[in-house]
């Protein structure tokens, strides 16, 4: 793979959306060709099946199968959309990946570990984050702005405990992996925010021997 697969991951309200156009901006200022996506979704299918996820009709979803929809978008999302996006040379910024499904179906929903992982993996098919952007702020705070933009989906609607959770889920993540998963407070002006993941996302680059300086006339749409 030549390109570059980097994640963002967070609990509900991070700003993960909006922290990845900006990264998207600044890199696509640098002139990298960049590719940005998302799970659930990411592919005509992966659409369809987030729609079916976050739904609040769906509020009697079980588990088990809240976890084989999110492995069945990411299946096709790898094949259809990341893989071929690296193969290009493409830095391709997803948000929200396999770390997601550990947090919220291992951690949050309870499910063993040990079957979550290894269903990861295979529908993964050996596909892994270079580097994980994980934006952490509390909960209470991060539901709130959930709430404040309105119509919440069906995981916003989850209980606090629930939340809580996945919020351990992430961060034990991130002790178990820290060359790869870099946590950032989220909790803070968005500026400053923005400047923290740019920070760490170039700093990754630099040390990968990749480009960090504008070159004349090379900037690109994202």
């Amino acid at each position: 793979m030549k390109g570059v697969f980097i994640t963002l991951e967070g609990t509900e309200g991070t700003g993960k959306s909006t922290q990845m156009r900006n990264l998207a901006r600044d890199l696509s200022a640098l002139g990298h060709r960049i590719r940005i996506t998302r799970e659930p979704g990411g592919t005509a299918f992966g659409e369809q099946i987030r729609k079916t996820l976050l739904s609040v009709k769906n509020s009697r979803m079980a588990a088990r199968s809240e976890l084989f929809l999110y492995l069945a978008s990411r299946a096709q999302h790898i094949e259809e959309v990341i893989r071929p996006a690296l193969r290009e040379g493409r830095i391709v910024l997803c948000d929200r990946f396999s770390d997601a499904t550990l947090a919220y179906q291992g951690f949050g929903r309870g499910l063993p570990r040990p079957f979550v992982l290894g269903a990861i993996r295979f529908a993964a098919a050996g596909m892994s984050p270079d580097l994980t952007v994980l934006l952490d702020m509390d909960v209470r705070k991060g539901l709130a702005r959930v709430k404040g933009r309105g119509r919440p989906n069906r995981l916003d609607r989850e209980k606090l405990d629930f939340h809580r959770r996945v919020r351990r889920g992430y961060r034990r993540i991130a002790r178990s992996e820290p060359g790869r998963v870099k946590i950032l407070n989220a909790g803070g002006n968005p500026e400053t925010v923005r400047a923290a993941v740019r920070k760490t996302v170039l700093d990754f680059l630099k040390k990968r021997g990749i480009r960090i300086t504008p070159q004349p006339g090379r900037r690109r749409r994202v």
